[in-house]
């Protein structure tokens, strides 16, 4: 096994975990009953799917180009900071406007 090909099948990793999580996050976002389930599927799943598509990309890039891929790098860290504070801050004004939830939801929003 040649060091292209284990390079090769880390990054296959991280894009089929990256997919994954993608599809979850989106299934979620698609299937949960109000919106303050719904706001998980986005906020969390996709993220870590986003994330892990531009791991795999960065890895790929890093070891098939001149040098290492510092834009993806900030990229990601940027996705991972931004993300949760932008699902906070949706919640916040879904709370503060009020919006109907079904019985189920955990913690009552109000």
């Amino acid at each position: 096994m040649t060091d292209n090909s284990i390079v090769e099948i880390i990054t296959a990793i991280f894009l089929l975990i990256g997919g994954l999580f993608a599809l979850l996050g989106s299934i979620g976002l698609a299937r949960l009953p109000d919106f303050y389930m719904r706001l998980h599927g986005p906020a969390k799943a996709t993220t870590l799917g986003v994330g892990g598509v531009l791991i795999g990309s960065m890895i790929f890039f890093s070891t098939h180009s001149e040098g290492f891929s510092l834009h993806e790098l900030l990229i990601t860290l940027f996705l991972f900071i931004t993300a949760p504070i932008s699902a906070h801050m949706v919640a916040k004004a879904a709370l503060h406007i009020h919006l109907p939830y079904v019985k189920r939801t955990r913690g009552k929003p109000w």
